[in-house]
């Protein structure tokens, strides 16, 4: 089993950007000290929710200040980048870190970030199957042009080739972010692995898990590579010596983050949406993670681990918003939660 941490670096009432960035990285810092399998960085644009906004920039940083642990994105808004500029990123910072880099990509959401860069509403809705496989070709082939609806070019040269320089059959892991059916079956046909999120219980994860490999199948994939398939379940992890204040030091701060942060967000087109409540929303995750005495995490791990057949974690540590706080639940989850999990 692979514990990592999933950091957003968001900006909680009463907090500047530099505090959140500050624990952001910070808390990469004493993930590679405590043993940590990988660093997850998300991205957001425009909204305190998260306050980074180019996650493969945070990674590059991190990855040089860092010489173990694997640093990922989770995720690169494809919609929003052009696939040859993120895959030219990827493939740097694949090769510079000796491999230690894996490139998660999204849809996003119909926010207006799509207007502000230019993409519009069609490349989230619809043109993000062919930025996802020209962002594949990229990171495996020497060469590639583009004939498709958004993007066409001429042939031209991969520098630098990813797939060749450290003697692997293709170029950096890429891991896509899944919340439908769709979006399942559109990972199992590239044989790409899935980051489930974390408002997603241990049975919604089990039923996408099941569907990927029926669908993966289908499209031709081996038995063995469908069961070597190494999916990632996002979560949020509090680790105390007491459960019940463990979820207090949750329930006391991620409500004012998520209402603050998720409200937000502006769609590009004026369309409806719904908020989740954040003290319901902030209850339900302590109820379905890792959030307690580091027995109870360690069982909570193992049972989704059990439920789900995913073996790879990217836990959210920072959800008291405190960066002394924040440093103790990862040294914790390193030191105490991880050896119980063998």
């Amino acid at each position: 089993m692979r514990v990592g941490s999933f950091v957003l670096a968001g900006r909680y009432p009463g907090q500047g950007t530099g505090e959140a960035l500050h624990r952001a990285v910070r808390s990469a810092e004493v993930a590679e000290e405590s043993g940590l399998d990988t660093v997850w960085l998300a991205e957001h644009h425009f909204v305190p929710y998260g306050t980074c906004p180019s996650a493969v920039t945070l990674a590059a940083l991190l990855l040089g200040r860092t010489r173990r642990i694997r640093v990922g994105t989770a995720v690169s808004v494809l919609p929003t980048a052009h696939p040859v500029a993120l895959g030219e990123q990827a493939a740097l910072l694949h090769l510079t870190s000796g491999g230690r880099f894996s490139l998660g990509v999204g849809r996003g959401g119909p926010w207006v970030d799509l207007e502000v860069f230019g993409a519009g509403l069609h490349a989230y809705e619809q043109g993000f199957p062919e930025a996802l496989d020209l962002l594949l070709r990229w990171l495996r082939e020497s060469r590639v042009s583009a004939e498709g609806e958004r993007y066409h070019f001429r042939e031209v040269a991969v520098v630098p080739p990813a797939a060749e320089t450290l003697g692997e059959p293709e170029g950096p892991e890429v891991v896509i972010a899944v919340t439908t059916p769709a979006g399942v079956r559109r990972a199992a046909l590239r044989g790409l692995p899935m980051l489930l999120g974390m408002h997603q219980p241990d049975e919604e994860k089990a039923g996408m898990v099941a569907l990927w490999r029926r669908e993966a199948l289908a499209a031709g994939r081996s038995a063995e590579e469908v069961a070597v398939a190494d999916h990632v379940s996002a979560g949020v992890v509090q680790v105390d010596d007491s459960g019940p204040r463990a979820a207090e030091t949750l329930k006391k701060a991620m409500p004012g983050w998520f209402k603050q942060g998720l409200d937000a967000h502006v769609t590009v087109d004026g369309r409806k949406r719904t908020m989740r409540d954040p003290v319901a929303y902030t209850e339900m995750l302590c109820g379905i993670h890792p959030v307690g005495t580091p027995g109870q995490c360690a069982d909570r791990l193992a049972a989704t681990s059990e439920r789900t057949g995913i073996t790879r974690f990217a836990l959210l540590v920072e959800g008291s918003g405190d960066l002394t706080a924040t440093e103790e639940n990862v040294r914790r989850l390193g030191s105490e939660v991880l050896p119980r999990l063998g």
